[in-house]
């Protein structure tokens, strides 16, 4: 039987450890933006499964995961990301699995997305200098 030590509650799914490390290391704006997808997603697939009444309990499972003044995380910068990453652990484990996957996809989508508003922003500056030097 393999005895494996995970250092955070994140790490025991692969897809959502690399997910979880792809995050940490983006943008504020990439993470909130992502965190706000992910809210949404988490609150789906909970109303799906029955998890949760009502807005009420989500709220509450995310209070429960609070933490003491002097222990940050990474995700408890900005209390959007901390909020979403919260409710993701508070998720059962078979709706956890199936969140991992979503977040994934959210994340690559949002690198995606962010690269290509770059790409344009980098032609859009090449086309206005080569237009300043033709005035």
């Amino acid at each position: 039987m393999e005895n494996q030590y995970f250092s955070r509650w994140y790490d025991k799914d692969p897809v959502l450890s690399m997910s979880m490390r792809t995050l940490s290391s983006s943008s504020d704006e990439r993470q909130i933006s992502v965190a706000l997808n992910l809210i949404k997603v988490i609150i789906e697939h909970n109303i799906q499964d029955n998890q949760y009444e009502n807005v009420e309990d989500i709220m509450s499972a995310v209070e429960d995961g609070r933490i003491q003044r002097g222990h940050h995380r990474w995700y408890d910068i900005d209390s959007t990301v901390r909020t979403a990453i919260q409710m993701l652990e508070k998720c059962p484990p078979e709706t956890k699995k199936k969140v991992a996957l979503d977040m994934a996809q959210i994340v690559i989508e949002k690198i995606i997305q962010d690269d290509d508003k770059e790409e344009l922003d980098k032609e859009e500056q090449e086309i206005n200098l080569n237009l300043d030097e033709n005035l």
